[in-house]
Order: C-alpha cells, then structure tokens, then sequence
C-alpha cells in the first residue's frame, strides 16, 4: 500500500508536467488504459488460468466504466487544468464518499463521529475550491479541475460499493485485465482521432518518459500493489496509506515548481485528513463490535 501510494503521489507532479509539454489530458487517459489493458492481459499469460462466466465478463464491463473509464478520465483531466497537490488532496476524500454512498445504497448507519468527519472532509474541499476558484494560475488551483478530481473519488467510491462482491472473486490480474480491456474499448473511439493527430516527433523524450512513468508505475504497478494490499490489510489500515500520497506529491510539485503552496492548502490538508481519520476510526469501531460474540 505504501507503495502504491507513493506510486501515486508522485504521478500527479510527473503527470502534469507531460500534460503541459506535448500531449494533454486525453492522449494520458488514452495511453494510461490502453497501457494498462496490454500490461495485465500480457501477465495474464503467465498467471493461473481463471474461468470468469459471461455475467461476470458483462459486470466488469460496470466496474471498468466506474472505476477506470469515469474515475481516470475525471482525474486525469482534472490534473491537467488543476496543481497537483489540489488533485492530489482531494484523492484522500475518497473513504468519505465510500461512507455517505455506504449509508445510502447498503443502509450503514451514520454515527455522529463519522458526520463529524465528513462535514470537516467537505470543508477542506470547499476551501480548496474556493481557493482555486479566485486562482490566476494552475500553480495553485482550478474550480473545474478540482471538481473534476472529486468527482474521480465519487466514481471509484461508486465501483467499491456496488462491485466489491465481484472483484473479491478473481485475482488481481483476472479483475484488471477485464476492466482495463473494457475501460480501452468505451475509450478509444472517441479519443482515437485525437491520439492519432499528435505531433510525436516533437513531443520530448521527457514527456514520453513521464507518461511510460504514468502507465507503468502509476497504473499497471499501482493497481496490482494496492489490490493486494487491500486483500491482506484491514479496510482502516489501508485506508491510513492514503496519506502518503498528498505528502509525496506536494514535495515534488514545489521541487520542480509545478505547484505553490499556500496557507489555505495547508488548512485543506488538515481538515481533509482529519475528516478521513473520523469517518475510518468510527468505521473501524463498527467492525470491531461485529466481530464480538
């Protein structure tokens, strides 16, 4: 998880750099599932075999649209108007919205801990918009980017919640290479024209190897690590690990100067945080309580 993490956190400064030097945010998202897809059903042959029947292979058509195709498509767009470290925070929201979607569709109640923490997760949101919504630069923020990116949260929440069943019943690499292959062909025709009308002998080598960083490291490698890490540790000790991935892309992005930091990203930081940290103490508590006799 700690590297999955890291993988990520260091994707939003690399990435936004390719993203303002040759390609933008369509040609990533292209390049990020149809890399994927190639990398998981090439280690797919060397792996056991898994017999996944037609309804499974129609449900992971879903789980892609919500959990690869919404979710990267809203990110990585969003990253590329947005500062990293605005993308990069709003990414720890993502356990709030597993909460209130929780309640929701399977009737979880809510305590007063977690309604506590998500109105204190909400609000570091709101300042980071409302930062970003007055900003001259995307060194500091963009109200569509960030809100893009927390719509990203909302849509990988929404694949947990409806299809967790599903994805617990293969492997890692049974489950990508299904959504990633899914996720390529409700992508590519629309993105297709735009990929093939880049201008690849000017792109330079730094973008190429940022965006090989993005495919290999950030989704292929991320994926695999966070997916086993979530079949070995307990839901709140995964969900501790989402912090590593602001704090790498916020020393990054001021070190190659893709982003400023300012106090409001600071306040945003601690409020998100801590609102992650009620919604996932008071969660842990619940289970805990289930498990007595």
């Amino acid at each position: 998880m700690f590297m999955a993490c890291a993988f990520w956190g260091l994707m939003a400064p690399l990435g936004k750099d390719a993203m303002t030097h040759g390609i933008d945010g369509i040609d990533m998202v292209s390049f990020r599932v149809a890399g994927g897809a190639l990398l998981f059903w090439l280690t797919s042959l060397f792996v056991k075999h898994e017999h996944v029947p037609l309804k499974d292979k129609l449900m992971f058509a879903g789980a892609g649209l919500f959990g690869i195709v919404t979710n990267q498509c809203l990110y990585t767009l969003g990253l590329s108007i947005t500062s990293p470290i605005n993308a990069s925070i709003v990414t720890t929201s993502m356990p709030i919205f597993a909460m209130i979607l929780s309640a929701l569709i399977l009737k979880e109640p809510i305590t007063g801990k977690k309604a506590l923490g998500v109105l204190m997760g909400c609000s570091g949101a709101l300042i980071l918009i409302l930062t970003s919504a007055s900003a001259v630069s995307d060194k500091v923020g963009d109200i569509r980017g960030d809100l893009l990116a927390l719509g990203a949260q909302f849509s990988f929440a929404l694949y947990l919640s409806l299809f967790n069943p599903l994805i617990k019943r293969y492997s890692v690499f049974t489950t990508n290479k299904w959504m990633f292959l899914y996720a390529t062909l409700f992508i590519l025709p629309f993105s297709y024209p735009q990929v093939a009308a880049i201008d690849w002998a000017n792109v330079p080598v730094k973008t190429w190897l940022e965006t090989g960083y993005v495919v290999l490291f950030g989704t292929y490698l991320g994926y695999i690590c966070t997916m086993i890490g979530q079949r070995t540790l307990r839901p709140t000790v995964v969900s501790v690990y989402n912090y590593v991935q602001p704090i790498v892309s916020v020393i990054f992005s001021l070190a190659l100067g893709l982003a400023v930091l300012q106090w409001s990203h600071a306040l945003a930081i601690v409020l998100v945080f801590s609102g992650v940290w009620l919604v996932t103490k008071s969660r842990a508590r619940a289970d805990s309580e289930k498990k007595k006799p």
